[in-house]
């Protein structure tokens, strides 16, 4: 059971980070947006990957959180681990309420704000591998 929690672990995790790669980066293109026609086109885009996100995102959270119940306990790396979750789903919902802003045609951040917004989960992404693999604070 643990390994198959696992395995949908790191296939959802995998999904919802692709979608949270891409999405800043429509993000990017829409602050630099001209024409009408490519702003609704590339709002298009960004809502229906946020919609295609929500359930690996949900997915990744869920097994994630099972397999401490499962096998390897709550040890203090597991709640670091957790906490960058957390940090995640955090920046999930962020993506959100940009996504939003865009719809109401209110963004009020630049092309550049985005690039550098796009970088945030390649380190959560870092803390969470590491934490995985290398079990600090003891195991």
């Amino acid at each position: 059971m643990f390994l198959w929690l696992k395995f949908f672990h790191i296939f959802f995790i995998v999904a919802w980070f692709a979608g949270l790669f891409y999405l800043p980066r429509i993000f990017v293109n829409l602050a630099m947006a001209e024409g009408e026609g490519e702003y609704a086109r590339l709002l298009l885009m960004a809502q229906k990957l946020y919609r295609f996100m929500q359930p690996w995102c949900v997915g990744a959270l869920v097994c994630g959180l099972a397999m401490p119940l499962f096998a390897i306990g709550f040890a203090p790396w597991v709640h670091a681990k957790i906490a960058v979750a957390l940090l995640l789903l955090g920046y999930h919902v962020w993506c959100s309420r940009l996504l939003a802003r865009f719809a109401a045609r209110r963004n009020t951040h630049s092309h550049r704000w985005y690039r550098v917004f796009n970088e945030l989960p390649v380190f959560l992404l870092l803390a969470a591998v590491y934490f995985a693999l290398f079990k600090p604070f003891g195991n």
